[in-house]
């Protein structure tokens, strides 16, 4: 086992509940000891400006915002899709604390190396 663990998130705020599993379960990840990116594309890449999640909170859940940042506060690594950033025209001078815009051989390589994956 590689001890990589990948959740990738297609949904940002058209779909709350899925985005907010996601980082239910990526802080799952961390806790079980595993190496964990979030990477986003799609619509998740509005994810990654700041402020974004701010007053999500599906019931049940930790707040959206407060699951992002216990995820980066504990040593997850959130990638962004480049060009799916650059086509929403999302502000890159805005980007949240902890993620990083990254081209698709990031994700490949991370893949690559074994790591399991889950996707939302």
């Amino acid at each position: 086992m590689s001890g990589k663990f990948c959740v990738s998130l297609t949904r940002a705020l058209e779909d709350t509940d899925r985005a907010t599993v996601a980082f239910v379960v990526a802080n799952a990840a961390l806790g079980c000891g595993q190496e964990t990116i979030v990477f986003l594309s799609i619509e998740g890449v509005r994810l990654a400006v700041t402020g974004a999640a701010d007053g999500v909170h599906e019931p049940g859940f930790a707040p959206l915002a407060q699951l992002i940042d216990s995820f980066v506060d504990n040593g997850g690594t959130i990638l962004v899709c480049s060009p799916c950033f650059n086509k929403r025209g999302l502000p890159a001078e805005q980007l949240r604390p902890g993620a990083k815009i990254v081209g698709g051989a990031s994700l490949v390589e991370f893949l690559a190396a074994g790591a399991a994956t889950v996707s939302y």
